[in-house]
């Protein structure tokens, strides 16, 4: 993880480049000289609050804008990092892979179930749709009057908007993936 001297730098850059600004431009708009800019930009500089807000009143930002960390082109996400949510005595594990936190309409749960485990899931939001991906063990599903079960290997999807049960109805632990997609 960046250090704040380095976010700092690299959102000075690259909001001064967003600008079409040069360093000796926005060293003339802040009233800093340039060799302090260039040392701030490379992250080697430690600037003081007062030289931070005459960089931010040069280029006319908010000063939360020198704050804001750079969002990663990807993600790694270990299992061992992540704290479960336990139910049924802690038979069941759900691990919040991906949560809906960023308005992307979709969560990934990664789901451990103990043999003859079962819960139910009260309706989710009208016209979410759970897609399921077992890889080991058996998931029988009951939604309203239809029973149905998914096996190792197996995938289905189905609306979500209403009362519905899983249950692993194997002889062992059953693990599968959850998609939750939220129109």
């Amino acid at each position: 993880m960046d250090t704040i001297n380095e976010i700092v730098a690299k959102n000075i850059k690259k909001i001064r480049l967003e600008k079409g600004l040069s360093q000796d431009e926005l060293a003339r708009l802040s009233g800093i000289s340039k060799s302090m800019l260039v040392q701030i930009e490379r992250g080697t500089g430690n600037p003081s609050l007062s030289t931070l807000w005459k960089i931010v009143n040069g280029m006319q930002i908010p000063f939360n804008e020198l704050l804001v960390q750079p969002e990663n082109s990807y993600e790694i996400v270990r299992l061992s990092d992540l704290d479960p949510i336990l139910g049924n005595g802690g038979g069941i594990k759900n691990y919040a892979i991906f949560p809906d936190n960023e308005n992307r309409r979709f969560s990934i749960y990664y789901m451990e179930v103990e043999p003859g485990c079962s819960w139910q899931s009260e309706p989710h939001l009208r016209g979410t749709i759970e897609f399921i991906t077992v890889f080991s063990g058996v998931l029988e599903i009951q939604k309203e009057d239809h029973c149905f079960q998914i096996a190792k290997g197996e995938s289905t999807r189905f609306k979500a908007d209403l009362v519905h049960s899983y249950r692993n109805i194997s002889d062992e632990i059953l693990i599968f993936h959850n998609i939750l997609y939220n129109p």
